[in-house]
């Protein structure tokens, strides 16, 4: 029940949104099953983090940044719907089993072969740590393509329960340029000032990366799939950002960027950003409570069942995740596909 009554919120706010010209639902769109979507997250239940939150516990604010970005963008709402259901009509596996359209995700029978996304680093400091050195930024680049072609030498210690899920996702990444820029702000919160001050380079086909001090703790945040082209990209701090140089452990290990991709390749927390019955939108995730923090002791139960603690979508320590699931593969290779809101990196 409380399912519906979340997907008719969220139907309804596509109606009642400040932007007066957002177009209906189509015919079309009424026959798949929509009834669990939504995007604006109650953030005190969804474990997203906020200014001067521990230090010590992994805070990614993509999801507050969607809410500001849905308060400010006329037609977003819509267009963000579009492309859910895009995803849902090309993905495999779709949702948690009895949620709408939960069968078993097998691997995604696309045949687009292995992408390669181009990325461009935007180094923003305003101090000699935060101009992070070009090693720091090839350790990165290496992280995110062991976690993304599963060759992670983590993944080994994939509980037995989840190994068999654990995905090569066939998508990888290629550094095209470094641009760096001194600017004495010493903060550049989460409001995409960085962004504006220092604009993507095509970003219709390439991955922009802004490293730099977002201030109050946060690691980092995306934009999903969708978003404004002027704002398209990630946002990272320069001490999670890679494996050596200016580092701080516990999130050392390069994988903020790797959860931070995730959403801009248009995965959910793992929890689903909610409590138990909200959705991650991929079946083979189990439901979860909440984010969990620090390095879990395996089996960690929640919605009976146990947790997925190690999938990059979670807010474990760096050291903790090595995985994303065979599902979550399926739901961000749809993006690529024909139509889809990444689809000119695939070409």
């Amino acid at each position: 029940m409380k399912r519906v009554f979340l997907g008719m919120v969220a139907l309804a706010l596509v109606f009642t949104s400040c932007d007066k010209n957002e177009e209906a639902i189509s015919p079309e769109q009424e026959s798949v099953d929509m009834s669990d979507f939504s995007l604006y997250t109650d953030i005190a239940i969804a474990g997203e983090a906020k200014p001067s939150a521990d230090a010590n516990l992994k805070n990614c604010f993509s999801m507050a940044n969607l809410n500001r970005l849905l308060d400010e963008t006329p037609g977003l709402y819509k267009k963000m719907y579009d492309v859910e259901y895009q995803t849902r009509v090309k993905q495999v596996g779709k949702g948690k089993p009895g949620s709408g359209g939960g069968e078993e995700p097998t691997p995604p029978g696309d045949n687009l072969g292995v992408i390669t996304i181009p990325v461009y680093v935007h180094v923003v400091y305003s101090n000699s740590n935060e101009n992070i050195s070009d090693a720091q930024i090839a350790s990165q680049m290496a992280v995110l393509n062991q976690d993304f072609r599963k060759t992670n030498a983590d993944s080994n210690s994939i509980p037995s329960e989840f190994a068999g899920l654990a995905a090569d996702t066939e998508v990888q990444f290629t550094l095209v340029n470094t641009f760096r820029h001194a600017n004495s702000k010493t903060s550049w919160g989460t409001n995409d000032q960085v962004k504006t001050t220092y604009p993507p380079v095509t970003p219709q086909t390439h991955l922009n990366i802004w490293v730099c001090n977002i201030g109050g703790g946060i690691l980092g945040y995306a934009q999903f799939p969708g978003g404004p082209a002027a704002t398209d990209g990630i946002v990272v701090g320069p001490n999670y950002f890679g494996t050596t140089g200016y580092v701080s452990t516990p999130f050392d290990k390069g994988r903020t960027t790797t959860h931070e991709i995730g959403h801009y390749l248009n995965l959910r927390h793992i929890w689903g950003d909610g409590r138990c019955q909200q959705d991650d939108y991929v079946a083979d995730t189990p439901s979860s409570d909440g984010p969990n923090y620090g390095c879990p002791t395996y089996p960690t139960v929640n919605c009976r069942s146990t947790d997925m603690t190690m999938n990059y979508m979670d807010y474990t320590n760096d050291a903790c995740m090595s995985m994303f699931s065979n599902g979550q593969k399926a739901r961000l290779r749809t993006i690529f596909t024909a139509g889809g809101p990444r689809a000119a990196m695939a070409n």
